[in-house]
C-alpha cells in the first residue's frame, strides 16, 4: 500500500487595506549574498519621481521559490488566455519590467 503525500493546509489572512492591493509598473530588484530586494514602484507620464509602494525581502532560495511559482502561474494564465505579449516582443522602447542583460553587482550591506 502506497502513503499518500500529505498536503498541508495554510490559512491565511487578508486585511482589508492589503486585499486592496497596490499597482506597480516598475520593480527594481537588488541582491545581497543573503537575501534579494525587490521595491515594487510604479512610473506615470510626465512624473520624474517614482515613489517605492512596496519593499519585498527574501531569501535566496525564497526567490527561486517564487519565479518558480510565477513561471507556472504565467505558463497557465497562457493556456487559458493566450501568450502575453512583452514590450521587448514588440520593439518599442518602454518604462516598467524589464530584464537587463548585464548581471548586476553584489550589494554589500553594512
Amino acid at each position: 500500500m502506497e502513503a499518500k503525500p500529505q498536503t498541508h493546509q495554510i490559512n491565511v489572512e487578508l486585511g482589508e487595506k492589503e486585499s486592496e492591493g497596490i499597482y506597480s509598473n516598475l520593480a527594481l530588484i537588488s541582491h545581497s549574498s543573503a537575501e534579494f530586494v525587490m521595491d515594487f514602484t510604479r512610473m506615470l507620464p510626465g512624473v520624474p519621481k517614482a515613489k517605492v509602494f512596496a519593499r519585498i525581502i527574501m531569501t535566496p532560495q525564497h526567490a527561486k521559490s517564487f519565479l518558480n511559482a510565477l513561471r507556472d502561474n504565467i505558463k497557465k494564465f497562457e493556456a487559458q488566455f493566450g501568450e502575453i505579449k512583452t514590450y521587448a516582443d514588440n520593439k518599442q522602447r518602454a518604462y516598467g519590467f524589464q530584464s537587463s542583460t548585464k548581471e548586476p553587482p553584489d550589494e554589500k550591506k553594512s
